[in-house]
């Protein structure tokens, strides 16, 4: 073990070290002085307890909170090791221009840049935190030269004299850790520090989710945004056919009224969508960081194929991926250490100091022997009486981990559930998406039909008008299942804690 202590030869004088001046010939030899052996070998045994004491820690240590891990996922048919957050994002999405927008919020958006400026300051905490478990060393130097003829009879000069004044030295000062209280508070900041770095690669997994998601809305509103044109031009159409049937004595004023109402509803919707979309798309522009303006686009929402498969992994690896489970048991930590704090401030701490330099009325005598200036002390301080405050601090701090530890079993609970609602709405949303796409097939067909027959005097412009107004909004709701859909990926990608296995670079170097 190393110990940390004062440099004890400040004690030693210059005959002790060897450098007096030899004696005069014939003089009488003088007796080896061994006083400096003597007090070192006097000091080993106050070293080796000190050695011993700095190895206590005051406090209890910290042990993980029970947080009743389940077998399984609700909804996961058997317990798989495999996990959608093994991969990275990239891979999950596929899609080169959400890739490029994903990492452009990564490097240019606030919201990581300002989690990472969080993280440089606890870091500096946290090497604040270490300084007093190491002894500080400092310097002064001192030259003064003046007259002060008030004050001269006090002066062996005279009064009115000039006098000048120089020195310098060396200090040092040291707590030794008996107690291990300092330790506690470096325990506590380190603890803080890991903290904001899972809080910042919890803004990057949200940030992830968050671009993926609005580009996904997006390309769904480009969708809706061309259905409603074309259901627009389709009920264009049908009020001309009723037009040229009214014309010829074949239709009512009612076929054509109707159609024009259709049309004007389905025209209306189109300018709705586009103010959504420069919403949207000014949304996303934040999120990247750079001013309001379009949001290029790939694929279309039906080129999107979902993963064929998400696995999702062991419950009980969620406490070692997700980021705001590790932030939250890294503050549980912290507020364990801090009780270790409050009980060492009730005991006795210890102060080493010690001086070494030169002091003389003349700059030029300042190297002599007689300029010499050392010392060399300890002070011990402690508690008698302080009113109730270090009690107070005390229970506040056991109170603050209680609550930390329900967090930290409470950020547990919130991620077995995140992952299971994830994975039910993942799966749920597939079946809905087969069951629209077989409902918007359905309604195509029909309406075909319909417009044959009308046109061959065999249907009333009801039946067509109808299934017009029937399968246009179907078209919607399959857009928005199938977004819907995509997102629920990305939201089952963020519950399991999707890149725990990233370094940091990798977040933004996307294979």
């Amino acid at each position: 073990m190393r110990t940390r202590g004062l440099p004890y030869r400040l004690s030693i004088t210059k005959a002790e070290a060897g450098k007096e001046d030899p004696p005069e010939p014939g003089a009488p030899r003088a007796a080896p002085d061994r006083s400096a052996g003597f007090r070192l070998r006097s000091l080993a045994p106050g070293m080796v307890l000190l050695a011993l004491l700095a190895g206590c820690e005051v406090g209890p240590n910290y042990r993980r909170p029970d947080t009743g891990t389940p077998a399984a996922f609700r909804g996961q048919s058997a317990p798989d090791e495999r996990s959608l957050a093994d991969l990275g994002w990239w891979d999950l999405y596929r899609d080169p221009v959400l890739t490029a927008l994903v990492r452009e919020a990564l490097t240019g958006g606030y919201d990581a840049r300002i989690a990472a400026a969080r993280v440089e300051q606890a870091r500096g905490l946290a090497l604040e935190a270490q300084g007093p478990l190491w002894p500080s060393l400092g310097y002064t130097a001192n030259a003064d030269r003046g007259r002060n003829a008030l004050l001269g009879g006090a002066n062996p000069a005279g009064s009115g004299t000039t006098v000048g004044s120089f020195d310098g030295f060396l200090s040092a000062a040291w707590e030794p850790d008996i107690w291990g209280r300092l330790r506690r508070m470096n325990e506590a900041a380190r603890a803080q520090y890991l903290e904001t770095e899972e809080v910042r690669r919890g803004v990057l997994l949200t940030l992830v989710g968050e671009v993926a998601v609005d580009y996904f809305q997006l390309l769904e509103l480009d969708e809706e945004l061309a259905i409603s044109r074309e259901a627009a031009e389709s009920f264009g159409q049908s009020l001309s056919l009723f037009n040229r049937r009214l014309r010829g004595g074949i239709a009512s004023k009612l076929e054509t009224s109707s159609a024009q109402a259709a049309q004007a509803a389905a025209a209306a919707r189109v300018p709705e969508i586009e103010r959504e979309t420069a919403v949207l798309e000014n949304r996303i522009s934040v999120l990247l960081g750079r001013n309001s303006g379009s949001i290029a686009r790939g694929a279309r929402l039906s080129d999107h194929a979902p993963a064929p498969e998400a696995p999702v992994g062991l419950p009980s690896a969620l406490l070692e991926r997700r980021p705001d489970v590790r932030a939250a048991e890294y503050a549980a930590r912290a507020a364990n250490a801090q009780i270790g704090v409050t009980i060492g401030n009730f005991l006795p701490r210890i102060g080493l100091s010690a001086i070494l330099g030169r002091v003389s009325e003349r700059l030029q005598s300042i190297t002599t022997h007689r300029a010499e200036l050392w010392s060399a002390g300890a002070q011990v301080t402690g508690p008698l009486f302080q009113g109730g405050t270090l009690r107070g601090e005390y229970i506040q701090a056991k109170a603050a981990w209680e609550e930390a530890k329900l967090q930290y079993q409470q950020a547990a609970l919130n991620a077995f559930a995140d992952a299971a609602n994830a994975l039910v709405a993942r799966q749920k949303y597939t079946e809905v998406r087969a069951q629209e796409e077989i409902e918007v097939r359905a309604y195509r067909e029909a309406t075909a039909v319909a417009l044959e027959r009308y046109k061959a005097g065999e249907a009333s412009y009801y039946e067509l008008l109808q299934t017009q107004q029937q399968l246009y909004p179907a078209e919607s709701a399959l857009a928005q299942v199938r977004r819907d859909e995509l997102a629920s990926i990305v939201q089952l990608y963020k519950a399991l804690g999707g890149g725990w296995n990233l370094s940091d670079p990798a977040w933004l170097e996307p294979k």
